[in-house]
């Protein structure tokens, strides 16, 4: 069985169509579902609970990874969160003229 994880130099990280930071996402959340999954079978949660939660975890992360791969592409989701971050507008409630008076009030001190 053969798998080509990358496809050349300088191209991004490709794994079954995922790329780059999704395939982070898709094995980190895979690993958290499959904790939790151990953990409430320790705690004594019924069998066919957990593994009704194992499934429907895995799959929505499954979807849930390939269709924001879909949709961001591979840098998209960087962008998309680095958006989010950006102030629409920037406020500067100073009067007018202190904006251009705080150089020379700077160089009157020293």
């Amino acid at each position: 069985m053969d798998l080509e994880i990358n496809k050349g130099i300088g191209r991004n990280v490709e794994f079954k169509g995922l790329e780059s930071q999704y395939l982070f996402i898709f094995c980190g959340g895979l690993l958290a579902v499959f904790v939790v999954f151990v953990i409430l079978y320790m705690a004594g949660v019924n069998q066919w609970v957990c593994i009704g939660f194992g499934v429907a975890a895995a799959t929505l992360l499954v979807w849930l990874t390939f269709r924001l791969n879909a949709r961001y592409g591979t840098h998209g989701l960087m962008k998309a969160a680095a958006r989010k971050r950006h102030p629409r507008f920037i406020i500067s409630r100073k009067a007018i003229p202190r904006l251009f008076n705080y150089k020379r009030r700077k160089e009157e001190r020293t």
